[in-house]
């Protein structure tokens, strides 16, 4: 039989046509076949591979379901069965097909990636880790599976994990224009921006000499505020012919720069285009919280709020069923308020041995959204300084001072001079594993709630500056409640806005009562005060850091545009000129704030601000 009409060659040809992404093609050579032999194994099993890769996932199943009847014993046809049942959110009836295959043998690592993508869409985060983890065990150097481990760890907030399974992955199998945007996506939103910058590179040098431009590429271009290569990225890839133009993640990337550019109008509508077929109530937050921003952009605040109520249910709910916390629990932060230090503990401390001011980091701490990235982002423009965005390393201090058998704070005079030098070279050697410093160069460690570590920073660096950002406590707790917070305590506590008004309280009632005790150089800065009268706030804040005085500090926006990526919420904002926009925003939403108001009186009477 000629190869035109040879059922088993045509299946061949329309496997590789496949592999190539003619899908077209691919498909009429299965119907060729098949119109020769209608039960052709290899003819079938390709077809329902091409109707899945359409899209027809339906048509699909009922291909995959007739090639288990013909063969009972084919783990391959029982394992593209459970693929194609997956998008069509049979996943009980999935892991079935998927465990067949697997009794039957076909315990591959395509198999166990497979498994652990439906677990994804299940929002079982364990069971998908623990997949993809045998996967990587199976072919440790395959690049798709290691992104995709990485890429669930960074999900649950296992961002550790997530950058030691992507530590070399230069050497990875398999790296396609498409995984190294993926690896660089990935890194970069975990804040390892140096390690994110050779597959960046990889990526813009591919798009540069023509080759495909991946959406993840236009998100890493955004992310880092290089607007225009976002904006050019994007125009190639709409010009494709291959691409859809209702696909959802091509309507967030057109949504998000519209938003950059201040076009809140067109930026709602395809908002609300996707949510139009977005279903997945556990993952609709990812829409819903820009959605809001530009709703609140345009005057439309009460639509705005709605919005970020349901933005805020979405995220608590997948917090809670990918089982990554619950929303009754404490935040770890704010907990540290219930013990406070004992003085007479304090008395003990000894400081002989200990960093100067010279060596010792600039601690800028805070209740969130008070302005710290700016703060950070003018003292980083200074020669002298280097910021590493936030960090969890005082907090892991913190956990190395209590595994010496201390109870915190009350007995941190306990720690010996030796055990004080262990704690602070953890920490140093952590901070040359983000950032270089110079030599002569000061560290600038921002980090809003380590606030609540005082104590740790006074006796780890008693003769550390600490600037406290604070801001009118409406406006704070507002902009909290308006972000969408990837770390879950941040996150749950920003949930409503009596919750994060009890622990703004808390947070500032801790402050206040530990700082008589401790007597750490700490500098009160006023955000409010800071954007009305900039150049003199600077002036006092460099000298209360004993900094030489540098022009470069009264253009952080220049700064921060320079600098290109910014880890927190605020690194759209930061890169814009100093202005009071968001002074007073509260007074918009001012009827939503009846049972957080009375919560913040106290604080507003202390530091003075209007009502």
């Amino acid at each position: 039989m000629s190869a035109a009409y040879d059922p088993g060659k045509l299946a061949e040809l329309a496997a590789r046509d496949l592999q190539n992404h003619q899908i077209a093609e691919a498909e009429s050579k299965c119907l060729r076949a098949l119109s020769t032999d209608r039960q052709h194994r290899g003819a079938l099993n390709v077809l329902g591979m091409v109707l899945h890769a359409q899209g027809r996932h339906e048509d699909a199943v009922r291909v995959f379901n007739a090639l288990t009847l013909f063969e009972p014993r084919g783990a391959e046809y029982w394992g593209n069965l459970g693929t194609a049942l997956r998008p069509t959110r049979r996943y009980d009836a999935a892991l079935e097909a998927y465990d067949r295959a697997l009794e039957l043998g076909g315990v591959t690592p395509d198999l166990l990636y497979n498994i652990g993508v439906l677990h994804v869409d299940r929002c079982d985060y364990e069971s998908a880790c623990a997949m993809f983890s045998r996967a990587v065990s199976l072919a440790p150097a395959d690049a798709g599976l290691r992104l995709a481990f990485a890429q669930c760890c960074f999900d649950v907030m296992r961002s550790e994990e997530a950058v030691a399974i992507l530590e070399d992955w230069p050497s990875f199998t398999g790296l396609t224009p498409e995984i190294i945007a993926g690896i660089a996506q990935l890194l970069v939103a975990m804040g390892e921006t140096r390690r994110a910058q050779p597959a960046l590179a990889r990526v813009l040098e591919n798009a540069e000499r023509g080759g495909p431009t991946s959406l993840r590429l236009v998100r890493v271009l955004e992310r880092t505020n290089r607007l225009s290569e976002a904006r050019e990225a994007l125009t190639r890839i709409k010009a494709r012919p291959e691409t859809v133009s209702g696909d959802p993640d091509l309507l967030l990337a057109e949504a998000t720069l519209a938003q950059r550019d201040g076009a809140d109008e067109e930026a709602c509508r395809l908002f609300l285009s996707i949510l139009k077929d977005h279903d997945d109530f556990l993952r609709r937050h990812h829409v819903l919280f820009p959605l809001a921003r530009s709703l609140d952009a345009l005057g439309r605040y009460d639509e705005a709020y709605a919005t970020l109520e349901e933005a805020h249910r979405s995220q608590v709910a997948f917090l809670e069923t990918a089982a990554v916390r619950q929303a009754t629990e404490a935040s770890p932060a704010i907990d540290l308020a219930r013990k406070g230090c004992d003085p007479e503990d304090i008395a003990t401390w000894q400081d002989a041995g200990a960093p100067g001011v010279e060596d010792s980091p600039i601690f800028i701490v805070a209740f969130p959204r008070s302005g710290t990235t700016l703060l950070e982002q003018i003292l980083d423009a200074h020669p002298a300084l280097r910021s590493m965005d936030e960090t969890p390393f005082l907090k892991r201090a913190l956990q190395a001072a209590i595994e010496c058998g201390i109870r915190y704070p009350s007995e941190l005079g306990r720690l010996s001079a030796a055990q004080l030098e262990d704690i602070r070279d953890r920490y140093w050697s952590q901070v040359r594993g983000r950032v270089e410093l110079g030599s002569g160069q000061r560290l600038v460690d921002k980090n809003p709630l380590n606030m609540m570590r005082l104590p740790l920073i006074r006796r780890l660096f008693p003769h550390a500056r600490t600037v406290l950002a604070v801001r009118h406590p409406c406006d704070t707790v507002l902009s909290c409640f308006q972000q969408q917070f990837r770390a879950p305590d941040l996150a749950l506590m920003c949930r409503d806005l009596p919750t994060l008004a009890t622990n703004h309280k808390t947070a500032f009632d801790f402050w206040y009562a530990q700082l008589p005790l401790l007597g750490a150089a700490t500098l009160e800065l006023r955000y409010e005060t800071l954007v009305a009268d900039f150049a003199t706030e600077v002036r006092r804040l460099g000298e209360f850091l004993l900094l030489p005085w540098d022009e470069a500090l009264l253009a952080p926006g220049e700064h921060a545009r320079a600098k290109g990526y910014i880890s927190t919420p605020s690194y759209s904002q930061v890169v814009q000129p100093i202005n009071r926009r968001s002074v007073g925003r509260w007074k918009r939403y001012e009827k939503h704030f009846t049972d957080a108001l009375p919560i913040l009186m106290p604080l507003i009477e202390r530091w003075g601000y209007p009502l």
